[in-house]
């Protein structure tokens, strides 16, 4: 690719968060059929051509692993003069979805630019010195108010009078600009290059997924208030400014149906908008407001109402604007997640008006076809919801949330992942997850999360989300089928469960593992000798031993087989008789009384259980007059949440406050998933839609998206979305049969339900399946073992069949 773009006059001595705008003008004849364009940036960028927006950029990935976009410029050009234009922003400190490069001596701490593009005829252009270049001053640095655990969304704080409105466009006049600064890798063996590869960024990968996009949002409702004085509360950012005026007496307040909306801000007064969307939305905020120049509009995000006290994971994003008093229409930069929009406007007085509020959805693309429709409307309703919570948490990555953080934790995003296996026929973003992962320290093990402040930190990690990352290997290994991707990712896998190695006692079974070993925020015991944690680590070695032998690699699938047979031996010192289930964990050579729905859960499905114990377990873990809901996070307000988080993390003190000889802890909706497949695997698939309804408790209120936990947490979670799967792969009863679908296994299991139908991705193409109380129509395009309930399996060809159930 071409030279890079610089807009500083010198390198930073400190890595700063810095603003550049490129222009480049150039004439055309005629527009090219095809004008095919490569560009990237360190750390995001903004393409305009013509003042049109076409294309945003890079995806997040490690700086060695920068990705490019390809693009095609032709329908945006024009016969005559044409203006490209790219806004770059470089973030200078981590956030929850960026890291920095390792800089060289000129690489690594300021923004770059690298772009071409082929105009046909009239030759290359490419980021070169003729392009003009402007360092931007109308941001502003405001610290980390509102960026949830030391990340989180940047809080955006832009003066507008400081930036002309139309640098986009093909007629402004940049003379006033500075040549853009080639810059060069100085260091040795560096050669002086200005075009990639380089150090600290290599080799560029271009982009293995599609281009984010979504629909419009606009306000289900606005209320209007103006309040009167008490202008003196307002210090510090956005947030805390709308944060500080909550209880402020209204003076006047009115429902508007629509915009525009026209109000008068009193002398030392202030006006509080307040922004229902109506549901959970994720994306680019735009406004335009008619206002005096200097007039100060502050944005708070939120998923619930505003009140008085507020904790740090329900309001943590925000936006402030100064209006240039005209061409004041904005649109945020980074995505932001919220339900509930405040707006304060305030430090001028007089008529203004708002003509504008929306959100352009940024979200990855769902490919029509896929479908899933039952008997039962509660659970159409947590199917849908379930989608449209994952596909809130699928940006470039799969992320926890849309609102609180968005970070690409590692071990969260095997469910969304899953989910996309059942209802997306793109499954891009599932692959992209495990290449975005395989990010392992030097031990082999993976950070909790990548490409972001804390994989920059390097700090300790939770060690079974590489276990869940395993798992989301042989998720790809039988849905894909794609030999070269999963042998390129097994000696990460293979890393990972040799880290748990030294910690294996003479009983087989894993003892004291170091770091944070979550599992879920149910309250699971994990302390000294683990059943939960040796389970994982079993259904670990389980798999990595299958696609081993898969791919004909016998000296690791031995290994992975010896290893995991040490485990089974040991695995019955957590076996409790007398309740049919195992033990969550042995303290001092004792067993502990205990007992969480996942510890009979994850020995089932690794195989450490018995085959005879296996329904006396199901039984156990789905009685519901025994389960009860606990977190060591705790329930109830934020505050007492925080209180026994601190507990653990400074004292290490784990509250029990159930009765732990008779009760069984209920898995919170993430680990779900462990306990669903237990249940199918058992072949009490038929169970499941009684357990789905639980998760009817989240549609709420209008929200129409799946909580983080039960009892507490985001109103939008993608790791809680496991009914969603489940219709399809349990009760609607499509899985793989063989890796890549080769033939497909169809085992619908309706339970309670009259009927259900749906249509499931396969990389041939849509499965159909209509199932009910007395037939089974199938229609594939892959061979299928048919599997109904009380029926010899059956071998089908591919095709369409109808098929009694009696």
């Amino acid at each position: 690719m071409s030279p890079s773009g610089f807009w500083s006059a010198g390198v930073n001595s400190q890595a700063e968060e810095t603003h550049g705008l490129f222009r480049k003008t150039f004439h055309l004849d005629r527009v090219p059929a095809r004008v095919p364009a490569r560009l990237t940036a360190d750390s995001r960028y903004a393409l305009f051509v013509n003042g049109q927006e076409v294309a945003r950029g890079p995806i997040r990935g490690q700086p060695r692993r920068l990705h490019y976009d390809f693009v095609d410029l032709a329908p945006y050009l024009q016969p005559g003069v044409n203006a490209v234009a790219i806004y770059v922003k470089y973030y200078g400190t981590p956030t929850s979805f960026w890291m920095p490069a390792v800089p060289n001596n000129t690489l690594g701490t300021s923004g770059i630019l690298v772009f071409e593009a082929d105009l046909s005829a009239t030759g290359w252009l490419i980021s070169d010195a003729s392009w003009k270049a402007q360092k931007a001053d109308a941001w502003s640095i405001i610290g980390r108010e509102g960026t949830s655990h030391g990340g989180g969304v940047p809080v955006e704080v832009f003066d507008a009078r400081r930036l002309p409105h139309d640098w986009q466009a093909v007629d402004f006049d940049d003379c006033g600009w500075n040549a853009a600064q080639v810059v060069q890798a100085m260091h040795v063996g560096g050669f002086a290059r200005s075009q990639p590869p380089t150090d600290p960024y290599g080799p560029l990968y271009p982009r293995p997924i599609a281009q984010l996009d979504g629909m419009v949002r606009t306000p289900e409702s606005i209320q209007v208030e103006v309040l009167a004085g008490h202008q003196e509360r307002l210090a510090g950012g956005p947030i805390a400014c709308v944060q500080a005026i909550v209880d402020v007496p209204i003076s006047t307040s009115m429902t508007a149906a629509s915009l525009p909306i026209s109000v008068d801000v009193p002398h030392d007064g202030m006006v509080r908008l307040s922004f229902d969307m109506g549901h959970v939305v994720s994306g680019l905020v735009a406004f335009e407001i008619q206002a005096p120049a200097g007039t100060v509009l502050d944005f708070s995000y939120t998923e619930d109402p505003l009140r008085t006290s507020v904790s740090m994971d329900k309001m943590s994003a925000g936006t402030r604007y100064i209006a240039r008093g005209q061409h004041d229409r904005f649109e945020v930069f980074d995505s932001n997640g919220f339900r509930y929009a405040y707006l304060l406007i305030y430090s001028t007085w007089g008529p203004l008006t708002l003509t504008h509020f929306a959100v352009r959805e940024q979200l990855y693309p769902w490919q029509a076809g896929a479908s899933f429709e039952c008997s039962d409307e509660i659970l159409n309703r947590i199917f849908v919801a379930g989608k449209r919570t994952v596909q809130l948490c699928s940006h470039d990555a799969f992320i926890d949330c849309p609102t609180r953080e968005q970070r690409a934790w590692v071990g969260d995003p095997v469910v969304h992942q899953m989910v996309h296996l059942a209802t997306n026929s793109d499954w891009r973003l599932a692959r992209r997850y495990l290449a975005l992962a395989n990010s392992p320290r030097s031990d082999g093990l993976l950070p909790m999360v990548v490409v972001s402040d804390i994989e920059a930190r390097g700090s300790y990690t939770i060690p079974d989300w590489s276990l869940h990352w395993i798992h989301g290997l042989y998720n790809l290994f039988r849905f894909s089928g794609d030999q070269e991707v999963v042998a390129s990712l097994l000696p990460t896998a293979e890393r990972i469960l040799r880290w748990y190695l030294p910690y294996q006692t003479s009983s087989g079974v894993l003892k004291d593992i170091s770091e944070w070993n979550l599992v879920d925020w149910s309250s699971v015991s994990t302390e000294d000798t683990s059943a939960v944690l040796s389970a994982l680590w079993a259904r670990g070695l389980r798999e990595f031993a299958e696609m081993a032998g898969w791919l004909d690699d016998r000296g690791r699938q031995r290994w992975a087989e010896r290893v995991y047979a040490r485990i089974a031996d040991g695995f019955k010192l957590f076996w409790d008789a007398e309740r049919d289930s195992y033990v969550d964990h042995i303290v001092n050579g004792e067993q502990r009384p205990e007992m969480s729905q996942l510890a009979g859960a994850l020995a089932i499905v690794s195989g450490l259980a018995p085959q005879d114990h296996w329904l006396r377990i199901v039984e156990t873990i789905t009685d519901r007059a025994r389960l009860v809901v606990r977190s060591w996070m705790g329930t109830g307000t934020g505050e007492q949440s925080m209180e026994k988080w601190q507990q653990q993390v400074r004292e290490g003190r784990y509250q029990i406050d159930w009765d732990v000889e008779r009760e069984i802890v209920l898995a919170e909706p993430f680990m779900s998933y462990v306990v669903h497949d237990a249940v199918a695997q058992v072949g009490r698939a038929d169970l499941l839609p009684k357990l789905y309804q639980r998760w009817s408790q989240f549609l709420a209120d209008g929200y129409d998206t799946i909580g983080e936990c039960w009892d507490f947490g985001t109103h939008t979670h993608g790791w809680s979305c496991t009914p969603t799967r489940d219709m399809i792969f349990y009760t609607l009863g499509v899985t793989p049969a063989e890796p890549g679908y080769a033939r497909a296994r169809i085992a619908p299991r309706l339970g309670q339900l009259s009927w259900a139908k749906g249509r499931v991705p396969t990389p041939h193409g849509l499965i159909t399946v209509v199932a009910n109380a007395h037939s089974v129509t199938v229609d594939s395009p892959v061979p299928v073992v048919v599997e109904l309930d009380g029926q010899m399996p059956r071998t089908l060809a591919a095709g369409r069949y109808e098929l009694s159930v009696h």
